[in-house]
């Protein structure tokens, strides 16, 4: 039995021997998972085991891929033969899954270094026209990728200090950055370059870069650090331009992060820069617009105005909106009326930002579908005319310093007149703001020479309604002056 015990025992040798371990390899070998893979391993002098370079068909069962990964200074890639390459290329990517403290800058700063120095070497590898990579190297390379990337993320702000998520601005609250950014920056970068690589076929990287990768980096949008965020919506968008067959998948998942944030979460980070990656994704979109691209419009892009914290993402949004009709401009109807819908009653700073959105969705909308909306358009632009808070007044009155928006409202003066006439006289009369004051008199002066005759007909009705108004509050005074007798006398 000992002599058994001695002759499976591996076989010591020295240095110069490790050149050579390709034919030093020994013929004994054990079933493991239906593979058969070499079971002899000559140790180094530092301990560690060197194997026989395997066929890219044993690497998955390679003892080194199977064991926890350890941070140790390895050749560079470019000092070994190609057919070596591809072995320490995956012990290299092996490697950088191990993970270092960061709380500390005095743990483990030879590790860190080792790794940050490994992360930049598989970096320009990739980059180099010799970066030849096979489908197992892809293998280990992305299953590194996966264990830095995808992690838990801390909690936000308010659920740390118990306060509700309503009551915070987040442009106030500073970011939550990353301690080990300089580590999972070049992850991120070397995913990038594997993403955009010309030398990566689409149909070999879908079987890494699947649905469930995509989807937990899509998660990952949650990240309070917006250097990640930034690099995340960079990844993403060259993903959906490169696998074709995944953009249905992207689109409906960044569509149900949407109604998770309207109704569950109300947490915004990161919504912003998936509106960014919509904006590209819109533009790619065919004319005529399918249905289901009308339907997310309508059920989760345009709802998004409706939350308090829009002022966070509003530009990308508005972006998006305006791309819509740009599109297909039958939609101005649909988005109009859903600026309206949502269209905030007691917040100011919002309803600036509404009014601003609206100006650029007017200035592409066709005159035919102006004016299916032009009564409760104008309407709802009337209120913001008599506005107390001057800004929003302010803002409503400089859509008439757009050609365009001029343009569509002199075809439709006989719609838009009366309903605005009343509210520009109010500003005249009473508003408290002389920079309004100024405005309304040009938009009025500005009906005046579009259509005198108009104009003398509106101010007659405006003067109609006035006197009306009066005799009816003359009235009701005189009303109360009686009842004020009958109770005076019914007490005497």
């Amino acid at each position: 039995m000992l002599n058994k015990i001695k002759k499976l025992r591996p076989k010591k040798f020295n240095k110069s021997d490790q050149h050579n371990q390709d034919n030093n390899s020994t013929n004994t070998n054990v079933v493991r998972s239906s593979r058969t893979t070499p079971t002899t391993a000559s140790p180094l002098p530092n301990g560690e085991s060197q194997t026989p370079a395997p066929s890219p068909s044993q690497t998955p069962n390679h003892p080194m891929f199977t064991s926890a990964p350890t941070l140790e200074v390895l050749p560079l890639l470019k000092d070994v033969s190609s057919s070596d390459r591809p072995l320490l290329f995956m012990k290299k990517a092996h490697m950088c899954s191990c993970q270092c403290d960061f709380s500390d800058s005095l743990i483990m700063p030879r590790e860190k270094e080792i790794k940050r120095q490994t992360l930049l070497e598989l970096v320009d590898f990739l980059h180099s026209s010799s970066g030849k990579v096979n489908e197992t190297m892809q293998s280990e390379l992305i299953r590194m990728v996966s264990a830095n990337i995808f992690r838990s993320l801390p909690p936000a702000h308010y659920e740390n200090t118990g306060a509700p998520p309503e009551g915070n601005d987040p442009e106030e609250e500073e970011p939550y950055l990353e301690p080990w950014w300089p580590h999972l920056q070049l992850v991120y970068e070397l995913l990038l370059r594997y993403v955009v690589s010309s030398e990566i076929e689409p149909k070999t990287a879908k079987r890494f870069i699947n649905h469930t990768f995509v989807s937990r980096l899509l998660d990952l949008f949650d990240s309070e650090d917006p250097r990640e965020r930034e690099y995340l919506k960079t990844v993403l968008h060259r993903i959906y331009g490169k696998f074709i067959f995944h953009r249905p998948f992207i689109r409906c998942s960044v569509y149900n992060i949407f109604y998770k944030f309207l109704y569950e979460t109300e947490r915004c980070i990161g919504i912003g820069e998936l509106l960014e990656i919509l904006g590209s994704v819109i533009n790619g979109f065919t004319v005529p617009m399918r249905e289901e691209h009308r339907v997310f419009l309508v059920k989760a892009v345009l709802p998004l105005h409706k939350s308090k914290s829009i002022s966070v993402y509003h530009q990308q949004l508005s972006y998006c909106v305006t791309l819509f009709v740009e599109k297909d401009y039958k939609l101005a109807d649909t988005v109009i009326r859903g600026l309206l819908k949502y269209w905030p009653l007691t917040n100011c700073n919002k309803e600036v930002l509404f009014l601003g959105e609206l100006e650029e969705v007017l200035d592409v909308t066709e005159p035919s579908e102006f004016q299916h909306c032009v009564v409760p358009l104008f309407t709802q632009i009337g209120k913001c005319l008599n506005s107390a808070h001057f800004q929003v007044a302010e803002r409503a009155l400089f859509l008439w310093n757009n050609e365009h928006i001029v343009g569509l409202i002199a075809e439709n003066k006989d719609v838009i007149f009366p309903i605005i006439f009343e509210a520009l006289e109010r500003n005249m009369k009473g508003h408290w703001n002389q920079a309004v004051h100024g405005l309304s008199e040009n938009v009025r002066r500005m009906f005046m020479e579009m259509d005198n005759d108009l104009f003398e007909e509106c101010e007659k009705q405006y003067q109609e309604n006035e006197s009306k108004t009066w005799e009816l509050l003359e009235q009701r005074e005189m009303t109360w002056k009686r009842l004020e007798e009958a109770a005076s006398l019914a007490a005497n």
